[in-house]
């Protein structure tokens, strides 16, 4: 998923969106060491996926404090 996608959802679809990641990963992860995981291209693709949301959710609350500090 794009970081454009990401900015338009909304705070809670992103945290939910993050979990679903984790829990992948995780599984991503166990597969891996049990030699399962046929395209271990996953781990790096879904760590790149929750550091965008990470960095999505900063944005978002950087502007919220700027927004929240302009209007005080």
């Amino acid at each position: 998923m794009k970081a454009k996608e990401m900015r338009e959802r909304n705070d809670a679809d992103l945290v939910e969106l993050s979990r679903q990641l984790e829990r992948e990963l995780f599984g991503h992860r166990m597969k891996n060491q049990t030699g399962q995981l046929d395209d271990t291209s996953q781990l790096r693709k879904v760590r790149k996926d929750l550091a965008r949301i990470a960095l999505v959710r900063g944005e978002k609350a950087r502007q919220a404090a700027a927004e929240s500090g302009s209007k005080s």
